[in-house]
């Protein structure tokens, strides 16, 4: 037994003090709410957004407010060459990254046969050539080191079809595969490859759901948890896979959606 004042073992599996997580996506919804439960473990933190400000953003004082160092930096995943001149001169620093949040992304809603090429090529840019690239370059310092965390945003839509959403599931479902490829390759060094599936949170991708009375009941009626979820659901998940505790779980794709594929 531990006395009062003294710390579980256990609470070790969870410790993130002195490593540094880059969290993509980071300046609202699901990003910023990892972001913050990583810093809430002791990992300073590393935000990335298309539009995230240089300081003074949510997320930054989410982060600064638990006593951890947050450093924020504007990316467009849509453009090849930002990304992997961000991500080259990451990888370069000498202080390390030891755990890469691969959750920036979009979403455009059609039905398939009006579907724009354009938004085709965007939302595979974003949501899925981006996760790879960046993971690529950092991922390479990673097995040099023979350590780290890499975990992808992937979704339910990963293992499920969607409507209207032909270019996110395409993208989530290429995540979900690249989460096992990778694993393959990099567990023997020490890599965590791993990948978060949320189910239907209240974000901003989506507010057109919740708006559509018919649409909302039918999402609410298949999942057992009877709500939509929140950013902060994905606390637990994402401290989990970079943390010591999921040092053996690799190429895993694990739901954090109230129930609904278990429907």
């Amino acid at each position: 037994m531990t006395g009062p004042h003294e710390t579980p073992a256990s609470a070790g599996l969870f410790d993130l003090t002195g490593k540094v997580a880059l969290v993509t996506g980071a300046r609202r919804g699901l990003g910023q709410a990892m972001a913050t439960a990583l810093a809430g473990a002791g990992a300073d933190v590393i935000g990335v957004s298309a539009q995230l400000e240089p300081s003074g953003s949510e997320v930054e004082r989410a982060v600064t407010g638990l006593g951890r160092e947050f450093e924020a930096h504007q990316v467009d995943f849509a453009d090849r060459a930002a990304v992997l001149g961000f991500a080259r001169g990451v990888a370069a620093r000498e202080r390390p990254v030891d755990i890469l949040v691969n959750n920036a992304g979009t979403i455009r809603r059609a039905p398939a046969v009006d579907y724009p090429d354009e938004d085709w090529d965007d939302v595979l840019a974003v949501d899925l050539s981006a996760q790879f690239a960046l993971t690529r370059e950092l991922g390479r310092r990673m097995v040099a080191r023979r350590s780290g965390k890499v975990i992808f945003t992937a979704s339910v839509l990963s293992f499920q079809g969607g409507i209207n959403v032909a270019a996110y599931t395409a993208a989530k479902s290429g995540l979900a595969g690249l989460t096992r490829a990778l694993a393959n390759e990099w567990a023997s060094y020490g890599i965590n490859v791993n990948a978060i599936a949320p189910g239907y949170i209240a974000t901003d991708n989506t507010g057109p759901l919740r708006a559509d009375p018919e649409r909302s009941k039918a999402i609410l009626d298949r999942i057992p948890a009877g709500r939509w979820g929140r950013a902060e659901d994905l606390a637990g998940a994402v401290v989990f896979l970079a943390a010591p505790a999921s040092n053996y779980v690799s190429g895993a794709v694990i739901p954090v959606d109230g129930g609904w594929l278990a429907r």
